[in-house]
């Protein structure tokens, strides 16, 4: 309920924003120059700049196993001193929106989910920027503004624990799962509206509620946290978790937990986004490290650490395989309907 009602003041606020922005255009940033810059020295042109800068603070909620090596790399790379606060996206969201508020400049670059990154978007509180990097995105992910560059890929998949369940067994598409055999074996994470959303929009309206339907009669466990879902499903409390994120289960399998994972048809890819702050205290180091963030050098280092890349000219099995791609605006904008519809199916008792 808690995620619901963050999802119910995005919503509303999303409103509010668009009502502002169909009055008014949005007028040029403080650092447009600086963030748009294109010459051929455009990286050295950066460093110079960003070591007078002297510091760059990202906001993410990106685990911190992943996010401090990251910065690290970074760090050695450029000599540029960086700043890590984390915490989950409705947090990130929360703090971006009352600095800007309040007119402090303290996040340079900001790190997290899609919808959220749109919010953001949407509250005037990023900036367009360049980076010769945006080429190898994939075009599909990256917003018309271009105020937020697609940085990792979500994947909702089908996990399971192979002590209990072999590969095999497991059908190609989600209807599969309405067999009798996998009553009570299922397990859903407590929040994934969105989830449902995607595949009944993937499905067609008819075919994707009759599925949800004949799913709450399997009577799946739900559980709150997609980390704790995944491990749940590695400990054999759940034999099979049907929206896992791919990440979650390719850590703890590369830790030699009794977990693998494969993509159900259909399988929904969520952008996570990254963007610079408008007011961002130091735009020349938030440049780069924006670059960084999505260049194949950063890119790799993500997909080492299980995290889905979204450069494609990093090959990764995290992303070889067909998906549909969710629209980060719809899922803001439809977010009340699905979470209302959602919590009367799977957490109303």
């Amino acid at each position: 309920m808690k995620r619901l009602s963050h999802w119910l003041a995005l919503a509303t606020l999303a409103f509010a924003s668009l009502l502002t922005q169909a009055q008014a255009p949005t007028p040029p940033g403080p650092h447009d120059a600086i963030l748009m810059y294109q010459g051929a020295d455009r990286e050295a042109w950066l460093l110079e700049r960003a070591r007078k800068e002297g510091t760059v603070t990202l906001y993410t909620s990106m685990a911190p196993t992943e996010a401090s090596p990251l910065l690290k790399a970074f760090e050695a790379k450029y000599g540029i001193k960086t700043e890590l606060w984390r915490a989950l996206s409705e947090g990130v969201v929360q703090r971006v929106i009352n600095e800007g508020r309040t007119k402090r400049a303290v996040a340079d670059v900001i790190e997290t989910n899609g919808p959220e990154m749109e919010m953001l978007s949407r509250e005037r509180l990023l900036a367009e920027f360049y980076s010769p990097h945006t080429a190898d995105l994939p075009p599909g992910m990256i917003p018309k503004h271009r105020q937020w560059m697609p940085d990792r890929i979500n994947f909702y998949v089908v996990a399971f624990n192979t002590q209990k369940v072999k590969r095999e067994e497991l059908p190609k598409h989600y209807e599969g799962f309405l067999d009798p055999k996998w009553k009570q074996r299922l397990g859903l994470e407590a929040t994934d509206a969105e989830w449902m959303a995607g595949l009944v929009h993937s499905m067609g309206e008819a075919r994707g509620m009759a599925f949800f339907k004949k799913l709450v009669e399997q009577k799946p466990d739900v559980r709150k946290g997609h980390i704790l879902l995944a491990q749940m499903v590695a400990a054999g409390e759940v034999p099979v978790g049907l929206t896992i994120y791919n990440a979650n289960a390719q850590s703890l399998k590369q830790r030699g937990a009794p977990i693998d994972w494969l993509p159900v048809e259909p399988t929904l890819a969520r952008p996570q986004g990254l963007a610079v702050a408008r007011n961002a205290a130091h735009p020349h180091a938030a440049a780069l490290l924006a670059d960084f963030m999505i260049s194949p050098e950063g890119q790799q280092l993500m997909s080492s650490m299980g995290r889905p890349p979204a450069n494609v000219k990093v090959k990764s099995s995290l992303t070889n395989f067909n998906y549909v791609l969710t629209d980060s605006a719809v899922v803001l904008d439809e977010a009340e309907k699905w979470n209302q519809l959602w919590t009367r199916m799977f957490l109303t008792k």
